[in-house]
């Protein structure tokens, strides 16, 4: 009996290894210390001692029931975007700037290539937020998980001045929200999609003239990452007042976390385009409007609040990252909350 036998090759541990740092390198930035393969990854202060009071900032998320598609589909090359996008989306509504990611991957059996596409999507992930990839961690567990699946999650750290943070503590009434088009379901409600649906290889591969795409790859799309667009506006000197990440939960949950006590946001829902995704879900599978607006994004991935005279300036540098903003309300003297109308 051997290690192999038992269910784990370790030869096929250092094949994902090599294969992935093709992927790797290209997120490099001067600050990492270290090389991939180490027992850790060394970062160094050098980029922000020059802070005031430099402020570390965390995020940490996974891809949820989304890989169940990534399973059916057997494309694995894109989840990785969606995990760092969790991660560093919650740095940057901070107002930090994401400086290096680790992932973690278990799985039943070590493909190492499929491990390097699901790597690969992670780097993409890392090359977009300008983070770098400086560990990771792949553990084969067989009998825990299937042999063609996998779990993907991971964590980032980021930096911000404390002078610096988005708190919402300066938000007052009349302050402006814009927000920041999403590709789609992005990475929350799947396991509600996966009812709505059905999931079976032939049914994601049904191009849809309303989707402009397949059902699979509208919902695979991977999650937008908003780090260049918000640095793309503290760049043009906006300050931004408060800032909310569309997870989980929605607008109900989540556009109330910027808020302080005594305001309350007002969103028009006609006030942008709504990905076809949603109307088609929700007929599907006869949810009502206010289920889909506390469980997913319905086309805003981020929200921001800036005083009305930064507006035009604010829409301008959201645009000139590529990034498609709308003025979607504003804010109000009341009960904390928020109010669609």
């Amino acid at each position: 009996m051997d290690y192999k036998k038992a269910g784990v090759d370790i030869e096929a541990g250092y094949k994902s290894v090599e294969l992935m740092k093709e992927h790797i390198r290209k997120t490099m930035r001067p600050e990492v210390l270290t090389n991939i393969g180490g027992f850790s990854g060394a970062f160094s202060m050098d980029a922000f001692k020059n802070m005031e009071k430099p402020t570390l900032v965390s995020g940490t998320d996974g891809v949820g029931t989304k890989l169940k598609l990534a399973f059916i589909m057997d494309k694995h090359d894109t989840v990785g975007i969606d995990c760092v996008a969790m991660c560093v989306n919650d740095i940057a509504c901070a107002g930090g700037e994401p400086l290096f990611f680790l992932d973690y991957i278990a799985c039943g059996k070590n493909v190492p290539e499929k491990i390097a596409e699901i790597v690969k999507g992670v780097a993409d992930g890392c090359a977009q937020s300008n983070a770098a990839l400086i560990g990771g961690e792949t553990a084969e567990m067989p009998g825990f998980y299937p042999e063609d699946e996998y779990d993907l999650a991971g964590f980032a750290v980021g930096i911000v001045d404390e002078k610096d943070l988005i708190t919402g503590k300066d938000l007052k009434p009349g302050d402006i929200l814009i927000g920041m088009a999403s590709s789609g379901v992005h990475s929350n409600g799947f396991s509600l999609v996966r009812k709505v649906f059905d999931m079976t290889k032939e049914s994601l591969a049904v191009y849809y003239d309303a989707l402009g795409s397949t059902l699979g790859e509208a919902l695979l799309a991977p999650t937008k990452i908003y780090v260049k667009a918000l640095k793309s506006v503290k760049d043009a000197g906006v300050r931004i007042r408060a800032c909310s990440h569309i997870t989980g939960g929605g607008f109900y949950e989540n556009v109330p976390r910027m808020l302080k006590e005594g305001v309350c946001a007002v969103i028009e829902k006609d006030s942008y385009p709504i990905p076809p995704i949603f109307p088609m879900m929700a007929e599907q599978g006869k949810i009502d409007e206010k289920m889909m607006y506390n469980t997913y994004n319905m086309g805003l991935g981020m929200v921001l609040a800036v005083d009305a005279a930064d507006v035009d300036k604010t829409m301008e540098a959201i645009k000139a990252a590529g990034e498609a903003p709308y003025v979607v309300g504003r804010v109000e003297e009341g009960e904390k909350g928020v109010k669609l109308c």
